[in-house]
């Protein structure tokens, strides 16, 4: 089951489970769409890896299967993956 953290790890925005702009890589890191496309060009700075969009819980489950409340933030900031 998805965490569905509570913030983009990037500039900090709030991504409440409902929000269509949460953006994911395949280990869940977890970005706004403007830094997932913009600064972050659609590569996860963590793992590589490619996003896209974070579903969202039904609201009638999240009463049983509550969203994260941990939030992560890269302390050095968002910067884009090298090209090889």
């Amino acid at each position: 089951m998805l965490e569905l953290r509570p913030n983009c790890e990037c500039c900090d925005k709030d991504l409440p489970p409902e929000s269509r702009e949460a953006m994911i890589c395949t280990f869940e890191c977890t970005f706004c769409a403007d830094c997932a496309d913009g600064v972050l060009q659609g590569q996860c700075p963590n793992c590589g890896g490619e996003f896209s969009c974070r579903p969202v819980r039904p609201a009638a489950m999240l009463a049983r299967y509550p969203a994260s409340t941990k939030r992560i933030l890269k302390a050095q900031g968002c910067m884009p993956v090298k090209a090889a």
